[in-house]
């Protein structure tokens, strides 16, 4: 029968047909290959985040319960609906153990509270949903005012408090309503929005032009692994990576997006870098050496940094000429150095050149840099307390 078909189908060739007999048909569906293909294994590059915009909602509290007693003495022995419990708060606690806000979603919710049961059975109150930041995380509500500093370790911050949960139809009984049908909805959690940003992203912030060989630097000395590549603004967000002493002591580089001219008009990335080297408390400058006149890559880092803030022309900073491997390096070393007013120092990323001297002189910065913040300490600047 199934063959008269089929060639019944065939001669007549109706899409229609075709259709209701592969529908009613034990055939396979072929899938798409986007849908099998396995997904890669190789692990994705980490981006430094040192700003994100969040919504916070608190946990609903649970309804209370309408509920009545019977007993085999006594059928009507009276209300015995119990509350609903507390939603959860969404908290935030600073931590040393992160780094970043990479980890934070965009929505942040806590669990609602559990409706209240019979026999004056309350629910259970959610537990809180905490959220861990850096040290040093500022928050700011939608009006960008300051709400919150989390600067010393485990302080937290109450993003959205949760509903208190509904009373049972126990609550309600008195002498004049011996029966109350009635009972209270759980309250709504708040929701709030909030800008999280970091007062400090990193010890030392990379500050130089595109393809200045800044990413190739931090793999250098770190464990990091940004992309790297001979083409302009292969950096589009910061890298952070780790400098480890023997004393223990761990400093916190930063690879910073590339700088051009008039940044500071928001050219290029423009004030998202600024804001990124103003987040640093030392900086470290590099110049291509084996370009003509490296000197000016220089100024205009100078002139960039301070049109957008003079404060940062104020902070330690270092000088490195990065590309000495190349012919061209050897001859505008000197001319550098005639230029400048501040010590330059040699190396080349790619080939290993000067490391050690850089690590070194990456520590005296460091300790530079600790000791002129704790000379300008200044009062923190007041935040509300909710």
């Amino acid at each position: 029968m199934w063959n008269s078909v089929l060639r019944t189908l065939c001669v007549r060739q109706t899409p229609n047909s075709i259709g209701s007999l592969l529908r009613y048909s034990n055939q396979r569906v072929p899938l798409a290959l986007r849908i099998t293909k396995p997904k890669s294994e190789r692990p994705t590059t980490q981006y430094f985040v040192d700003s994100r915009s969040i919504r916070a909602i608190g946990g609903n509290g649970g309804d209370g319960c309408i509920s009545f007693l019977r007993l085999w003495c006594n059928e009507n022995a009276g209300p015995d609906g119990g509350d609903g419990g507390n939603g959860g708060h969404v908290v935030l606690q600073a931590t040393q153990d992160v780094r970043d806000l990479n980890h934070i979603t965009t929505l942040l919710r806590a669990n609602n509270g559990e409706k209240g049961a019979t026999k004056d059975c309350h629910g259970r109150n959610a537990n809180h949903t905490v959220v861990k930041v850096p040290l040093g995380t500022i928050i700011r509500n939608e009006q960008g005012k300051v709400v919150g500093d989390l600067s010393d370790e485990g302080m937290m911050f109450v993003a959205a408090r949760g509903g208190a949960g509904g009373k049972g139809n126990q609550f309600f009984k008195s002498d004049l309503e011996q029966a109350p049908q009635v009972a209270e909805l759980g309250a709504n959690g708040e929701e709030m929005a909030y800008t999280l940003e970091l007062r400090s992203m990193a010890h030392i912030g990379f500050i130089g032009l595109p393809n200045a060989g800044k990413s190739t630097l931090l793999r250098a000395i770190s464990r990091a692994r940004p992309k790297v590549a001979p083409y302009p603004f292969t950096t589009l967000r910061p890298h952070l990576g780790m400098v480890q002493y023997d004393d223990y002591e761990q400093i916190a580089v930063a690879d910073l997006p590339g700088l051009i001219k008039d940044s500071h008009r928001n050219k290029g990335l423009g004030i998202n870098f600024l804001k990124h080297a103003e987040r640093c408390n030392a900086l470290l400058f590099v110049v291509d050496a084996s370009v003509d006149e490296p000197w000016l890559h220089y100024q205009t880092l100078l002139h960039e940094l301070g049109m957008f803030s003079e404060e940062l022309l104020e902070r330690p900073r270092l000088l490195i000429a990065n590309k000495i491997d190349l012919p061209e390096a050897e001859r505008n070393l000197e001319l550098l150095a005639h230029h400048v007013d501040i010590p330059v120092l040699p190396i080349s990323a790619q080939v290993g050149t000067n490391i050690t001297e850089l690590l070194r002189e990456i520590r005296i910065l460091y300790d530079a840099a600790a000791q002129t913040k704790k000379d300008n300490n200044s009062p923190e600047q007041s935040v509300d307390q909710r």
